[in-house]
């Protein structure tokens, strides 16, 4: 087992582990803007090194932006074009409504009962290991992240193009002044 490390902000921490079989990433506070970039570049990363398992741990998640939802469910379609899953586990009741409210749930596994990590989490949690990291709000890599990850929402349900659609061009509107082009 490689032991993992953490991406802080001041208000949440993301803790990433490497295990045989899988990969974890672990919310401890609000999964927002602030942090999401750091999750999708880990989960990037061991959906490219083969991974066929991405867990992600909302044990002790206190709440998710549209931001956040948006990269797990980027990360869901491209580990699923892998043959892979992303399971959610110890998602809380307010957790699983805001996931299924977007139509997520068909994206990801949520809570499943019957993991080769089954029983394991406690272990896992406690291999978990410090690094802070990170790209800063603000940066036109932030925005880029910001503007795909409520696209990646716009296209998972029908709904969900109407509710994005403000935030959408809003960033998309950011991004051309940052940038001086389209996107």
């Amino acid at each position: 087992m490689n032991i993992g490390t953490e991406f802080v902000s001041k208000d949440s921490s993301i803790k990433v582990g490497k295990f045989e079989g899988f990969s974890w990433i672990r919310c401890e506070g609000k999964g927002s803007f602030l942090n999401s970039l750091a999750v999708k570049e880990f989960g990037d990363a061991r959906i490219r090194a083969g991974v066929v398992r991405l867990v992600i741990d909302l044990e002790q998640c206190s709440g998710m932006d549209s931001t956040f939802m948006g990269t797990l469910a980027g990360m869901a379609a491209r580990i699923t074009e892998y043959g892979g899953k992303l399971q959610v586990t110890a998602a809380s009741e307010k957790s699983c409504n805001s996931l299924e409210d977007l139509g997520l749930d068909f994206l990801m596994e949520i809570n499943p009962q019957d993991t080769e990590w089954n029983g394991l989490e406690s272990k896992v949690r406690d291999l978990l290991k410090l690094k802070v990291a990170g790209t800063k709000a603000g940066t036109v890599m932030h925005t880029k992240h910001v503007l795909e990850a409520h696209e990646i929402l716009s296209r998972a349900n029908a709904s969900n193009e109407k509710k994005f659609s403000g935030v959408v061009k809003l960033l998309e509107e950011e991004l051309t002044e940052k940038t001086g082009q389209s996107s």
